[in-house]
């Protein structure tokens, strides 16, 4: 067998182990589940709450929205004339989508120099370091999942003008992670 012939079967049989946990959970309606099949998302969430104060369900479903769960997740590409790529629509990457300019600001804020966004661990402590600033900065309660992803998505300064106000379609995505948000906590509390 050629060489070539090795590596693209080799590649084949590690494409489709699923990549470790940057593929995402399946049942991504049920807490619970996800928490069977990704116990170090647990531990991770439950870090971010105990030194963040941003509650589990609330991190769960911002990352849902952002990502859901995959941790390699990116922005589609552009295009112009409809056929020549021009880049990516943003810089976002990771489980919790951060930008990169957000991202090097939480990694020198918090001194985590190697934090890496397709780790759950850093992903989750990022979004309770983030909401924590949207509660400082604008006010907003750490389990108010609707308003938290608002700033999260418009920025501290945008969330003040209030530019998600003229966004129909982000204020219905807000009420979406609010909604998850709410199930998430509910099933966590049943299945501990």
């Amino acid at each position: 067998m050629s060489r070539t012939l090795c590596v693209m079967i080799l590649a084949l049989m590690l494409s489709s182990c699923g990549g470790g946990y940057k593929s995402p959970p399946h049942d991504l309606d049920n807490a619970c589940s996800i928490a069977v099949q990704r116990p170090k998302y647990v531990r991770a969430f439950k870090a971010t709450e105990r030194r963040w104060g941003v509650p589990v369900a609330v991190q769960m479903a911002t990352i849902y929205q952002e990502s859901r769960f995959r941790g390699d997740a990116r922005t589609p590409f552009r295009y112009a004339l409809g056929i020549i790529p021009m880049g990516r629509q943003s810089s976002a990457f990771g489980y919790s989508q951060a930008l990169d300019g957000t991202w090097d600001d939480y990694r020198r804020a918090t001194g985590k120099r190697r934090a890496k966004r397709d780790n759950i661990r850093d992903a989750s402590d990022f979004i309770g370091w983030y909401m924590t600033r949207s509660r400082d900065k604008n006010g907003i309660a750490l389990n108010d999942a609707r308003n938290q992803y608002l700033a999260y998505h418009e920025g501290h300064s945008g969330y003040a003008r209030g530019s998600y106000n003229s966004k129909s379609w982000l204020l219905r995505v807000a009420d979406e992670v609010e909604a998850r948000a709410v199930l998430y906590n509910s099933q966590l509390a049943r299945c501990g």
